[in-house]
């Protein structure tokens, strides 16, 4: 294969974009060795660019989900499909499978801008608490795309200062090992806790908060306790944060689980961080996941369904009003195949790319489920690890004494983990999570296998990129992959 340059090197170069609603300074040039860095004006176009690195069909529009859910249980791509989808699903994908690479790419490309504000933005005479607030959201998003990186491929190259050219030190690296990535991504969590600005303290809606921070913080500390780096105090840091988070009381369940995804009621209250979309004309960024989840019948390509499995199981009862929200199998005239509906917009125009559904990201109902989750590995017998759980539940309509988690229906730990898997799918039902929750909770093989897909250990690790081994001699496969 012709050897390509190093997409670190690539990203460095890349244009900042534009992002959604209060975020709507322009960017129009590229930033190089800080010359651009000048006042504040500057640092907030910078980070604005940031943000609107995550909006690419490649990435956060469409990537995220080929790569965590179509892996999963509940998501798989129609016959014909690109192979790499195909792939993803199967639980084949090979060193050369575009999305793969996509995901690698578009993570460092998030990690180059981030390292450039870190680096430029500290020597701009600004006002000192909104100073580090952008540093917060730079050090926030670097931190969340190494947490991407480390569940995805374990170790790999460490970049922590801009790029500048084909001979500088950090062009072509080696990869570094998973454990100090965790840490990296803990130390970059904890900056931006400590100095972005709290949610009710955010004027531009789209950027990062300091409970936003603490969420991810969660999510990062239970993600590590599963695997070879993790350390003796991730379940206790992970409650610790979850409960900052709760304690805040700026964070609630909205009444209705519709209303998590009604683009008129978007950044509302139970809503922590989310990549932004916009309105079709507005001049910013639309999304094309409406397109791709719909069936012709609706206007849509049908890209994507769910697994007949999951539509016939993961819902117990006809009172859950979730299921009816997130799944469907009528087009508006017939039955067909089911498939995702709960991304839906009322401004969406048929058979266009031009839906304003921001990515979740973060949200409070993610929080009192990790809440649970950290309480029972500390404690199994302690009969308040179910109340986060059961408050998702009653929103969801489960109000009835028998859908009410205790120790009596749920005794141990096991029960409680064997429920949880269920209960994380059918609140985060294709919102990027599942082939992370099923890693971390040891139920990826068995899941897996009911699909008809076998698992082998190594699998439970993606393959590096073949591009990125071409261009980086010092970059080694993650084993069993030829």
């Amino acid at each position: 294969m012709k050897k390509q340059i190093s997409i670190i090197l690539l990203a460095a170069a890349a244009m900042f974009g534009s992002c959604k609603k209060g975020l709507d300074e322009v960017p129009e040039g590229f930033l190089i060795n800080g010359t651009a860095y000048n006042d504040a004006s500057d640092a907030q176009s910078a980070v604005n660019g940031l943000l609107s690195a995550l909006q690419p069909q490649a990435y956060y529009q469409r990537t995220i989900y080929v790569i965590t859910e179509c892996s999963g249980d509940a998501l798989q791509p129609i016959a014909g499909q690109t192979p790499e989808r195909l792939e993803m699903f199967n639980i084949t994908y090979t060193a050369g499978n575009v999305e793969i690479r996509n995901w690698w790419q578009n993570s460092y490309k998030l990690i180059s801008r981030a390292n450039d504000i870190i680096a430029y933005v500290p020597a701009i005479q600004m006002d000192e608490a909104q100073k580090k607030n952008l540093l917060g959201n730079a050090y926030f998003m670097r931190g969340m795309a190494y947490f991407d990186l480390v569940r995805s491929f374990g170790d790999v190259p460490l970049v922590l200062s801009p790029v500048t050219s084909l001979n500088d030190p950090n062009m072509y690296l080696p990869r570094t090992d998973g454990g100090t990535i965790y840490k990296q991504a803990i130390e970059d969590l904890k900056y931006a806790e400590a100095n972005c600005f709290p949610e009710n303290k955010i004027t531009l809606k789209g950027m990062v908060s300091s409970g936003a921070a603490s969420a991810m913080l969660a999510r990062v500390y239970l993600q590590r306790n599963s695997t070879q780096w993790k350390d003796a105090a991730d379940n206790q840091n992970a409650l610790d944060e979850c409960n900052k988070v709760i304690g805040s009381g700026l964070y609630k369940l909205l009444d209705k689980y519709a209303d998590v995804f009604d683009c008129d009621k978007e950044n509302g209250a139970e809503h922590i961080f989310s990549v932004q979309f916009g309105a079709n004309g507005s001049g910013t960024t639309q999304n094309i996941i409406v397109r791709m989840f719909s069936p012709a019948g609706l206007g849509g390509s049908g890209s994507f369904l769910t697994t007949q499995q999951f539509y016939q199981n993961a819902y117990f009862s006809a009172a859950d009003t979730r299921k009816a929200w997130n799944l469907s199998n009528f087009d508006g005239s017939k039955t067909v195949d089911p498939f995702i509906y709960k991304y839906r917009d009322a401004q969406w125009a048929k058979n266009s790319n031009n839906a304003r559904n921001n990515w979740l990201i973060l949200r409070y109902a993610d929080v009192l489920m990790m809440q649970s989750e950290a309480m029972n590995n500390l404690n199994p017998a302690d009969p308040a690890k179910f109340d986060g759980l059961n408050a998702v539940r009653k929103r969801a309509g489960l109000t009835a004494p028998e859908f009410q988690l205790n120790l009596t229906n749920t005794p141990n730990a096991q029960a409680f983990v064997d429920t949880l898997v269920k209960d994380r799918s059918r609140e985060l039902c294709v919102e990027g999570h599942r082939r992370w929750d099923l890693i971390r909770l040891g139920k990826y093989k068995e899941v897996q296998q009911s699909l008809g897909h076998k698992v082998e250990d190594y699998q439970l690790l993606l393959p590096l990129p073949q591009t990125e081994l071409d261009a980086n001699t010092k970059l080694k496969q993650n084993p069993l992959y030829n």
